[in-house]
């Protein structure tokens, strides 16, 4: 079925002449006031991006203040206190504050691009979501100014409860959680509304981008997880405040209660974490390798197996804790078959490179250097989940080291990878490449000589949650290692700002769609106008620009080409 006359002529004049807009689009508003009071789905996006990075700066800081403490035996730097502080701050800030975000901010921009809408499905709930996470963040980080939190990211009983942790900044941390986790849902039910019911004409359910799939999993997670765990801190609450006692085991509650509810959301939270990151993945290396992806269905079902074991070995997090023999072995084989769907994915990555026209460029890097990080991370989680070892190394550096390949590893590589992607048609501007190839290598030596070193320390009986240790074990080379590796990291994430606030104003001009890329978002100018699309193509396939690109070339005779981001005409 051929393309129309009217999709030709709209993509012939957006290819040709990206920075002009249709006459058709709305004039935007200008202004501050315009994005306190927007509702489009782009600017909010953008929004939740400026939020998590400036938090993210936050929780980095966070960071090297916990590296700079371990960095030598007995040090003296922070006092214990100060200490569980910065821990609970850095590890809230990181889950909550920026990777579920930052999903939430590519997707608010992308997804209504990528089906074809002009629009998420409730406009005014999604700019609301956005303010509820913002409010949550300055709630927890306002207790800084009286007592921040102290009881770790995960806030285990009786730690968090009122008898140990007795300053309001527990309290902040739960309303914390409960504003950003309320964020998470409504944004969550949007995206879930807005890919069911506003996709393009002709785009199925086999040709929804990989990148919208792994959303759609997302937020389902989001709403079943997410609701767990607002259940478990208003108890928590309740508990501190109010007489309760559901976590109290003197009165007739149970302190596990608080691990079982908690993990939960936990570990399908890690899911929550990196399958957008997996749906970035998707999109970049086809696009990089030229060729289309490598079994798409397989990874489309692999995402929704993942979500669904997901869901089924929140105890493994527990196996240190009373259980018996049956629900270890339960547990510890549940944990073993979530490889079989990522090992899929993985596969099919690799197998997507294979033999392709690769083109070296930042995006790329981000997300072959992601796939192996977290490839390393779920091979020691294999390691964990069998429950003897597990006994070994529960509380040990090993597990630190094992969460932050997988979780940060896979959601920060992909993060990245996603800016340097998408940054020109949020921008209309290129990044740097040279600049990025420079802080891709410092991000990648950084991260493994950080968290690479901390499965030695952890096997030589590192303890985790500490902030003091004895020079034994060669600890101090272990921790001093790590230490440097954090402020080499540190460096390759300032030369990725610096890149994003340099190329904004003297970037090279992108084009509509300087990478020759598979999706609609390429369809429309760079930025697009504030209702995406004045007409919206019929897809025909799962690489819709492929075919636009194709009919356009058919018909004019010209092939569109982009070299270093810039629209080049060969006849």
């Amino acid at each position: 079925m051929a393309i129309t006359d009217t999709e030709t002529t709209t993509a012939r004049r957006t290819l040709a002449r990206p920075q002009i807009l249709s006459h058709e689009a709305r004039p935007e508003a200008k202004g501050w006031t315009s994005w306190i009071t927007t509702t489009d789905h782009k600017k909010i996006g953008i929004m939740y991006l400026y939020t998590v990075l400036a938090f993210f700066l936050l929780g980095g800081v966070e960071a090297l203040l916990l590296r700079i403490q371990l960095g030598a035996p007995d040090n003296t730097f922070l006092s214990p206190e100060k200490y569980n502080q910065i821990f609970t701050m850095h590890g809230t800030t990181m889950i909550f504050l920026v990777v579920v975000p930052l999903w939430a901010g590519f997707a608010n921009y992308l997804v209504p691009l990528m089906i074809g809408a002009r629009d998420v499905a409730f406009p005014r709930i999604n700019a609301w979501s956005y303010w509820m996470f913002l409010f949550g963040g300055i709630a927890l980080y306002a207790s800084v100014f009286f007592q921040p939190p102290e009881a770790g990211w995960f806030s285990y009983v009786p730690l968090s409860s009122k008898e140990y942790s007795p300053s309001g900044g527990q309290d902040a941390w739960i309303y914390m959680v409960h504003l950003t986790g309320l964020s998470s849902m409504l944004g969550a039910v949007n995206f879930i509304a807005t890919i069911h019911n506003m996709r393009a004409p002709g785009m199925g359910w086999g040709r929804i981008p990989l990148f919208v799939w792994t959303i759609l999993i997302y937020a389902y997670l989001i709403v079943l997880a997410l609701s767990s765990l607002a259940a478990t801190v208003t108890m928590l609450l309740l508990d501190r405040n109010f007489g309760t006692h559901f976590f109290d085991p003197t009165q007739g509650g149970s302190a596990l209660l608080w691990q079982h509810l908690f993990w939960f959301f936990g570990h399908p939270e890690v899911y929550i974490l990196v399958l957008p990151a997996f749906g970035v993945f998707s999109e970049v290396l086809p696009v990089f390798a030229r060729k289309p992806i490598f079994g798409y269905k397989a990874i489309a079902a692999s995402t929704a197996g993942i979500a669904f074991l997901g869901m089924l070995v929140w105890a493994h997090h527990m196996f240190a804790t009373p259980m018996s023999t049956v629900v270890l072995a339960f547990f510890m084989l549940s944990s073993f078959l979530i490889a079989v769907p990522t090992g899929v994915k993985i596969f099919n990555w690799v197998a997507t490179l294979w033999r392709g026209t690769i083109e070296y460029r930042v995006p790329l890097l981000y997300c072959v250097g992601g796939i192996a990080t977290f490839l390393m991370g779920g091979i020691t989680g294999i390691f964990l989940a069998v429950f003897p070892v597990d006994w070994q190394l529960t509380d040990t550096y090993f597990v630190v080291a094992h969460f932050h390949y997988t979780a940060f590893g896979g959601a920060a590589f992909a993060g990245v990878g996603a800016l340097y992607y998408w940054f020109p048609k949020m921008s209309g501007r290129m990044l740097s490449e040279s600049l990025g190839k420079v802080s891709f290598w410092l991000f990648l030596i950084g991260f493994h000589v950080t968290f690479l070193i901390q499965h030695s320390a952890g096997l030589s009986g590192m303890p985790r949650r500490v902030y003091e240790y004895a020079d034994v074990n060669h600890l101090h080379l272990y921790n001093l290692i790590s230490t440097i590796g954090s402020f080499i990291l540190a460096l390759g994430v300032l030369l990725t700002v610096i890149n994003v606030v340099r190329s904004l104003k003297n970037g090279a001009i992108a084009g509509p769609d300087p990478w020759k890329a598979n999706t609609l978002e390429w369809f429309t100018p760079s930025p697009p106008p504030e209702n995406n699309f004045d007409v919206i193509p019929r897809v025909r396939s799962v690489e819709p620009m492929k075919d636009i690109r194709r009919q356009v070339e058919q018909e004019t005779g010209v092939e569109q080409r982009y070299q270093a981001g810039r629209p080049v005409a060969n006849v």
